[in-house]
């Protein structure tokens, strides 16, 4: 693979710090209170699935071009879930839920999501290892 950018970033555990190379994303960690946590910073979760959310909604938009359809009011949300893998570490989950506009509703909507999902690097990196539900709205 050729690599045409890499992403740097540093963190100091889930509570603590979590800093770009560039600066640009500074936050402060904290698990949530669901696992414990105080809630009272961003979760490695949270930027999970603003990231994929984001790649995806790309990635829709690419392959929407190329079959010179409008997902321009098109969104993605990305729900991240951690639990017990039953090995004695943790497992994630996703569910992808892609709102179409009206005009892309039925086949040919699921067809864009369907071909997204195969270009998305993220569902590329996950496919195989966790599960991702597309669901359409």
């Amino acid at each position: 693979m050729s690599v045409l950018y890499t992403a740097i970033a540093t963190a100091s555990g889930r509570e603590g710090r979590a800093v770009t190379s560039d600066g640009r994303l500074d936050v402060t960690l904290a698990p949530p209170k669901e696992l414990g946590g105080t809630g009272a910073g961003t979760n490695p979760e949270q930027l999970f699935a603003a990231g994929y959310a984001a790649c995806f909604a790309s990635a829709l938009g690419l392959v929407a071009r190329r079959a010179k359809a409008d997902v321009s009011e098109a969104s993605v949300t990305a729900e991240v879930g951690i639990g017990p893998n039953g090995d004695g570490g943790f497992a994630l989950s996703v569910v992808l839920r892609v709102e179409l506009p009206d005009h892309l509703q039925g086949e040919q909507g699921r067809a864009l999501v369907e071909a997204a999902h195969q270009v998305c690097p993220y569902s590329n990196a996950t496919r195989g290892n966790i599960p991702v539900e597309l669901v359409v709205e």
